[in-house]
């Protein structure tokens, strides 16, 4: 069958296909005109076209900057942690929930589990704060009415830490399950027979059966999370981070906001979106490579 002809019977595929690549057109690539920002001294008034030219002037600026190099470790620390923590999580949900038995109660579970995924950080801020509160949030209240002292979850670098990621384990975790189990639907129920009939006990049908059914869709995920080491969302450092603990909640995202939009120094803020964009690019290219030399699965 010639191109033209297979073009002309499945046209309706690729009509549909059109749409996600006019949306990814105009919204992923034409904003890169504006990344010559990061190389010129931009103005409001004289648009990026007419702004002059500085080179890497802006950039040796923000590699100069204390401020920079604390936003960039605390993006990798949260995200790193974050790995630790947050990473695991839906797949030993999934796992949970694929071998509970009773329908009814499953669909309960996924239920309940998905719904932080839809509330605002900004709610999740203001539960964060009625909960974790010093003086009242209500685990404070509790603990102080049994004679116990107050733990300070939201203005001391330890507590707020863990606070910070077991709120965002709570809020993905359970909408991270949804690929796990899908990848789950696709396992051959004769290989759990088998080894049942062989003896294994439910441990080893996990260990043997379970986890490398989905070891590509984990593979996969990994190597996106890698890539996205160096960028970090505005929402959950924001709203939970506060001055007490800055040192820790400043990320490159909050930095950008404050240097772009608070202090109107556009240039500088497009300077590290770029650095995030590239930084970003390395990491999913290395982990993807050496993901396949070391077990032979990768996304590129």
């Amino acid at each position: 069958m010639s191109k033209a002809s297979y073009l002309k019977r499945y046209w309706q595929l690729y009509a549909l296909l059109s749409l996600p690549l006019i949306y990814f057109i105009i919204f992923r690539y034409g904003p890169m005109y504006g990344v010559q920002i990061a190389f010129k001294d931009f103005n409001l008034f004289q648009g990026i076209g007419g702004s002059e030219w500085i080179g890497l002037d802006a950039f040796r600026e923000v590699f100069n900057m204390k401020e920079f190099y604390t936003a960039l470790r605390n993006t990798f620390m949260l995200n790193f942690l974050d790995l630790l923590v947050s990473f695991p999580a839906p797949i030993i949900l999934a796992i949970m929930l694929y071998e509970i038995k009773s329908a009814w109660f499953k669909k309960i579970s996924q239920t309940i589990l998905y719904i932080p995924h839809f509330i605002s950080w900004v709610i999740i801020g203001g539960i964060v704060y009625q909960l974790f509160g010093n003086q009242s949030g209500m685990i404070n209240e509790v603990l102080q009415g049994l004679g116990l002292s107050p733990v300070p979850f939201l203005t001391e670098k330890g507590p707020w830490l863990i606070t910070y990621l077991f709120t965002g384990v709570w809020q993905s975790a359970g909408w991270g399950t949804i690929l796990y189990l899908a990848a789950l639907t696709g396992v051959n129920r004769e290989l759990f027979e088998a080894a049942e009939v062989d003896g294994a006990t439910r441990i080893k049908k996990i260990w043997y059966i379970t986890l490398p059914s989905i070891k590509p869709t984990i593979v996969t995920l990994l190597i996106l999370n890698l890539g996205k080491m160096v960028s970090i969302g505005f929402d959950r450092p924001y709203v939970i981070g506060n001055t007490a603990v800055r040192e820790y909640s400043d990320v490159l995202s909050t930095f950008v906001y404050r240097i772009g939009l608070e202090s109107g120094q556009y240039t500088l803020a497009t300077v590290v979106g770029l650095f995030q964009a590239v930084v970003g690019l390395v990491f999913i290219l290395g982990s993807n490579y050496i993901s396949k030399k070391m077990t032979g699965d990768g996304i590129i």
